[in-house]
This record gives structure tokens, sequence and C-alpha cells, in this order.
């Protein structure tokens, strides 16, 4: 799993992936309060103007037992925040229509298969990966023959999450689904900037490339090499190096897949602006907790804000 399309699928997994997805899981339990290793370093940022303040917070989707506790800066930016914002609001991505609403919009409706217009190799890899993962994906109804009725975003999606979750990686310990809880349990108001009808019709309303592509690369992603691969990633993350994340996995995803890059990250980005700019003439602070792709780089909501007068400053910042 290369970096880049590690990078993209974690971005395209986001809060529905993970939440629908898992669907049928329970509800995460709360996260440990113990750790071997120190806390992650956040990658969190204070936007400020005049008295008001809206914390940035960069998010894995999926983590271990290990990633928490979570950094001071974290448990202080929730404590000072009256509402949580996410990308989809947790009663919606614990809901278990979700997984059901995006298991039907996966779902083919022209009759034909899905191997139909799978290149030969990738429809040879998909039926390897799934002969040799039958133990994990059987109890979520793929076969062979069932994964025939979807289009090739969800299975996609489905291979990489699975992937994913057999390196260690929980979708009930992501960062969002723990500051959630913990919202909820200090009485905070919680909001998402996408519904799940959106984030499904994002998915679904991929190009037909873009989808091939997307399928192509989960599949060679698989294995060792890409376990490897996302223990880069998930390291960067946990060290809040922006620059590593920024330079070695966006830049290149956007260099070499721009159509999607700009699809995933940057017409989000855009749509999410105005909505996180609206926070500021709330009363109380807010803190944003979103994939960490959105924030970084020149087309992240940092950049953004700071171009339209916003003081923004990070918190805690990684150390050389």
């Amino acid at each position: 799993m290369n970096l880049k399309t590690s990078f993209a699928a974690l971005t395209l997994l986001g809060a529905l992936a993970a939440g629908g997805l898992t669907a049928a899981q329970p509800a995460p339990g709360p996260a440990p309060t113990a750790a071997a290793k120190a806390p992650p370093v956040p990658l969190l940022w204070k936007a400020s103007k005049g008295e008001d303040t809206v914390y940035l917070l960069g998010t894995f989707h999926l983590l271990r037992p290990d990633d928490y506790p979570v950094a001071p800066a974290i448990d202080d930016a929730l404590q000072a925040s009256q509402r949580l914002v996410l990308e989809l609001d947790p009663a919606e991505m614990n809901s278990p229509t979700l997984g059901l609403k995006m298991a039907q919009a996966g779902m083919r409706t022209d009759g034909t298969l899905l191997d139909s217009e799978l290149p030969p190799e990738t429809a040879k890899a998909l039926q390897t990966w799934l002969a040799g993962n039958a133990a994990r994906v059987q109890p979520m109804g793929l076969t062979a023959q069932s994964v025939q009725r979807f289009e090739p975003w969800f299975i996609a999606l489905t291979v990489t999450l699975v992937e994913m979750t057999g390196h260690g990686l929980d979708p009930s310990l992501g960062l969002d689904s723990h500051l959630a809880q913990r919202a909820a349990e200090a009485g905070k108001e919680t909001v998402g900037l996408e519904t799940g009808e959106a984030q499904i019709a994002f998915l679904d309303g991929m190009h037909r490339p873009e989808q091939l592509q997307f399928l192509r690369e989960a599949l060679d992603s698989s294995g060792e090499k890409g376990a490897q691969e996302l223990d880069r990633l998930h390291d960067a993350w946990r060290r809040g190096d922006e620059r590593t994340l920024w330079n070695e996995m966006a830049v290149r995803m956007r260099t070499e897949y721009p159509a999607l890059y700009h699809r995933i990250n940057v017409a989000r980005n855009d749509a999410w602006l105005p909505k996180i700019e609206a926070l500021f003439a709330e009363p109380g602070d807010s803190l944003v907790a979103v994939g960490a792709l959105h924030l970084l780089g020149e087309d992240g909501v940092v950049h953004k804000l700071q171009q339209r007068g916003y003081e923004v400053e990070r918190v805690e910042p990684a150390t050389p």
C-alpha cells in the first residue's frame, strides 16, 4: 500500500465508511485509559477572530488501543469548546441504517456483474484476495458470488477496511469516535459538516476510471507490504508530522491522481469552509475534528482560513 494510496483510502473511508461498513458492530466503548507509548502529538490548530476561537484537529479514522490516552492539548480544546464538529454527526454515523443505505447505494442496478467491467487481472486479484481472506469477509456476507452485485467503489472500500482492521486498526477507536463519546458524556453539542446521504452520493458519484483505479490499488496494497506502508502513515500521524503527511503523501496524490484528489479533498474543504467560518459567530468556542488531510497544505482548511484573515497557530507542534 503506497503512502498516497493509503492516505486517499483513509480520507475516502472517513466517518461514513468507518461507521457505515461496520454498522453491525456495537457502538464504540470507552477508549483505553492507559498506554505504553507517549500520546500522539496532535495535529491541532487554534483559529481566532477577536475573542472567538475555533480549534482544528486532524484525526485518524482508525486507531489502536495504545494510541490512547490523547494528548492533554486535545482534552483542553474539547473542554474549552461548547460544541464538537465532525465530518458526520455521530447519531447518524452510529445509526444501524447507515450501513444498509451505503450497501444499497453500492449495489449494481443495471443487471450486469462486477467482473463485466473489471480488467481480467483485477478480477483475478479480487478472487484471490477473497479466497485468502474468507474467514474475515464471509461473516460480512462477501463471497466470490456476492461481490458481483456491487460497484467497484464499495468493494474497494471494503477491501481497504478489511486490510486496515486486520492490521490492528479499529474504526471504533478512531479519534472521531472517541471525541464524540467524550462530548456526549460532557453534554456538549455535536454536529456534522456533511450528511450521510451527501457522503454516500459523493462516493457513488466517483467516475468509473476512479472507481476501477481505487479497487485495483486497494488489491495491490494488500498484504505485508501494505501493512508496512500503513505503519509509516500511522507513525507520521502519531508524530504530528504535517510535512511528511503533506509532502510525501498529499502532494504525490494530487500530482498523480488530480481528479480523485480534488474530489475527496479540495471540493469538500471548500464546501466546509463557510460552515466553519459560521462557527466564529456562535456563542462559545468550537472544536472541529476532521481527517488530517483536510487541514494540511495550501489546499487545507488551515491555509484557507489564514487567507481569509483569521489568525491560525499550531498548538503543541511536533518536535523536529
